[in-house]
């Protein structure tokens, strides 16, 4: 892995659980990794209730727009997490691929979405501890 990863998010509408991982990841890692998020089938704007929860712990996702997977994004990415879209995603071999079964925020309210976003932060600091960063 290079000295700087790239780390893909992928879930069907770009607007929840993946803006929340790169949310979490951008936060925690900071410019020791390149966060990109994308969805199979973005919606028309982020998940109100899913910036909600991050401002709840510090994080501000509120100017992030959902964006379309591309091939392009793949190829650039040495690590591609997705979550409820894996058969979406192009497969390029040498890459590291992870499917996160998270349930989808969407049409929920916060206290349904705080649980998602804590899981998701779990996972970002595993990530983050098996990406072996340099320290910060």
């Amino acid at each position: 892995m290079p000295d700087r990863p790239s780390v893909l998010f992928v879930c069907v509408h770009n607007a929840g659980r993946s803006q929340m991982a790169a949310g979490f990841l951008t936060a925690l890692a900071g410019d020791r990794v390149d966060v990109l998020s994308a969805g199979s089938m973005p919606g028309d704007q982020i998940n109100p209730t899913a910036v909600e929860a991050m401002a709840e712990v510090g994080i501000d996702i509120a100017g992030e727009q959902p964006k379309k997977l591309t091939e392009a994004a793949v190829v650039a990415s040495d690590v591609v997490i997705t979550m409820g879209c894996g058969d979406e995603c192009p497969y390029f071999p040498g890459k590291r691929y992870e499917d996160w079964v998270l349930e989808d925020p969407a049409g929920q309210g916060i206290e349904a979405v705080r649980p998602i976003r804590d899981e998701i932060r779990t996972r970002i600091e595993a990530l983050i501890d098996s990406l072996e960063l340099p320290s910060a």
